[in-house]
């Protein structure tokens, strides 16, 4: 078969042929449909995330190895299963559920795989959808699809599944004012899942009108742009001078970092998503003065994406692509997420 691999972190992707995998007992060969195009992606091919004060986590260090083959969102028809495999069937078409855990550390034992402590995530620290064949390496973590655009399913297994739980972190705070910073594949898809799990003013903040107009039509309900040197007052404006009760940034760099903090009210919450990478300084006092909160959410558990599918299937989500690339223009796909050329998601069909 035929798999785009990143054999060395900033060096293009590989178009190459490898075996097509064979499943053990509990595990699925999945033909693969749709395979999204991620940050995380980027992440895996620029070798790690920037900390800040010069300082670079590796993936390598969190346990990748190279040569890998990205793609952690992905769809596709069921083609071969091991002999104890009963819950899938084959010729069934499957969103792979790709966050999976040891099994053993306490956050998998209650059902948080996403947050295991040393994570075998499927397009991360094993070979993943950029490819026409991925290994499921257990059929616990597949959900049958059907009734909905492919395409469109292969988001909900990171991007969708990461805004779906920052919104359910951001309900638990009673909210008049919501700020979605980022317009991105994920801010986008947050914009939605707000609008239709909440009962929030959404204000929708980022560098591209173009995306911001996007977001006002998928359902905010006052957007921003965040060049406008004066874009924090009139988001505070908005929230009658108030601030809002809970930011989300879907970008989570410096800059907005900081301007999430500043339009933040008291009581309000932050949540942190996106992984731009960076530092910033923090005002120590204001935290407890403010009785803020400040969250990391990242992606979420199985249980969540069924509750996400869901959704999809009730017509209520309505997951966007707006580009399709083939296997071997992977390249470009990662080169147009780095270049801003991609509004809402893209996918790999292989």
């Amino acid at each position: 078969m035929k798999a785009a691999r990143i054999v060395a972190p900033n060096e293009p992707l590989q178009l190459t042929d490898i075996e097509i995998p064979k499943p053990g007992d509990l595990q699925a060969v999945v033909k693969v449909k749709s395979a999204g195009v991620c940050h995380s992606d980027l992440h895996l091919w620029e070798g790690g995330y920037d900390l800040g004060d010069g300082v670079f986590l590796k993936v390598t260090d969190r346990g990748v190895k190279y040569p890998i083959t990205p793609g952690h969102e992905i769809v596709g028809k069921v083609t071969e299963i091991g002999k104890s495999v009963s819950n899938v069937a084959v010729g069934d078409d499957v969103l792979v559920y790709p966050w999976i855990g040891c099994g053993l550390c306490p956050a998998c034992r209650v059902g948080n795989d996403n947050l295991c402590d040393t994570p075998r995530s499927v397009g991360l620290f094993q070979d993943g959808g950029y490819a026409e064949y991925v290994l499921v390496p257990n059929v616990k973590f597949l959900l049958k699809v059907d009734g909905i655009d492919l395409d469109g399913a292969a988001s909900l297994a990171c991007s969708g599944l990461t805004a779906f739980t920052a919104i359910k972190k951001a309900n638990t705070n009673s909210q008049q004012y919501l700020v979605i910073i980022g317009a991105g594949g994920l801010g986008l898809m947050g914009v939605q899942i707000a609008r239709a799990l909440t009962n929030s003013n959404i204000i929708c903040v980022d560098l591209d009108d173009n995306k911001l107009e996007t977001a006002k039509k998928m359902g905010a309900d006052y957007i921003v742009n965040s060049k406008n040197p004066k874009a924090i007052e009139e988001i505070m404006s908005i929230c009658k001078n108030k601030g809002a009760d809970c930011v989300i940034d879907f970008v989570n760099a410096p800059p907005t970092a900081k301007m999430g903090l500043s339009i933040l009210r008291k009581r309000g919450k932050l949540i942190l998503v996106g992984l731009f990478g960076g530092s910033i300084n923090l005002s120590l006092p204001t935290i407890p003065l403010k009785a803020i909160t400040i969250e990391g959410a990242y992606t979420g558990n199985y249980n969540d994406l069924v509750e996400l599918l869901g959704l999809v299937k009730r017509g209520i989500i309505n997951p966007m692509v707006s580009k399709k690339y083939s296997l071997d223009e992977a390249n470009t796909a990662l080169e147009d997420l780095k270049q801003r050329k991609i509004i809402g998601r893209a996918v790999i069909n292989p």
